[in-house]
């Protein structure tokens, strides 16, 4: 996009976490600022092109792993700009009547969002504070759309990296967790921040140019998002399509095209006892 298609409000010179990302994953939906700041941090860390891309695959093979197990309803947090592997494309092919809601505070993120599904009943696209659970939980579309005593899904996924410590983290993914019924599951994927330590501190810097932090975080800190939730085997694994991350690896790729992105990155879904 050019600066001149900038919707009102939105500044095209201020870089944007969630428009880099689309510029990793190869689409349009993004501005100068944003392709610059995405190219220094690929001079830093090349592997996050590959891994960004990777983490689309992994979304569409966790969601479709709960769909297949009866999972019908999906919250998709931090969702990011429409791109391969859409959530309810996987869902749906598993699911016919399954419901998506993708939740963003990014007005591109939802204009696109909202065009891209204006003609599909059983998606929505919400524009909230994904760090204020109450102004999710209580969106009135949203308490209409799914019902929370059923199961739900929630995805949490290469988003939480993006949010700092004085945001709460643990505290606001706890309270989603506490909002959900028994047999609901929660998924993360997260940058490793103990894999390299040096590398991922330059990438936090040049981040601080944007709109959003970056902050890896360790194992233990991405365990504890899922408290008391039960870990599907293997527990917390390694996010970079190796076998270890069965049963959400991809079998056509073998380990070995991983080893670049080796402890880069950790994936998990826990399940609400």
């Amino acid at each position: 996009m050019t600066a001149e298609q900038a919707p009102p409000g939105v500044n095209p010179q201020i870089p944007n976490a969630a428009r880099m990302y689309d510029y990793f994953l190869g689409g349009k939906d993004n501005f100068q600022a944003d392709r610059d700041l995405a190219e220094l941090v690929l001079s830093v860390l090349p592997e996050t092109r590959q891994g960004a891309r990777e983490n689309r695959l992994l979304i569409g093979r966790v969601v479709e792993y709960l769909a297949e197990r009866g999972i019908d309803q999906f919250l998709d947090l931090g969702s990011g700009l429409p791109a391969r592997q859409n959530v309810h494309e996987v869902a749906l092919r598993f699911a016919p009547d399954a419901r998506v809601a993708y939740v963003d505070s990014d007005p591109v993120v939802c204009a696109h969002g909202n065009a891209l599904l204006a003609r599909n009943e059983n998606v929505i696209m919400v524009q909230a504070d994904v760090t204020d659970p109450r102004s999710v939980l209580e969106d009135p579309r949203l308490r209409k759309f799914l019902d929370f005593d059923r199961p739900v899904a929630v995805l949490m996924m290469f988003f939480l990296h993006l949010i700092p410590e004085d945001a709460d983290p643990q505290g606001f993914v706890a309270a989603y967790r506490d909002a959900l019924p028994s047999g609901s599951h929660l998924a993360i994927s997260h940058v490793a921040g103990d894999a390299d330590p040096e590398r991922t501190a330059r990438v936090a810097e040049l981040y601080r140019r944007s709109n959003a932090a970056f902050t890896p975080r360790s194992r233990e800190e991405v365990a504890g998002f899922f408290g008391d939730f039960e870990l599907i085997p293997p527990g917390l694994a390694d996010g970079t399509g190796t076998e270890s991350v069965w049963p959400f690896a991809d079998p056509e790729v073998p380990p070995s095209a991983y080893a670049d992105m080796a402890g880069m990155a950790y994936v998990g879904v826990g399940r609400k006892p």
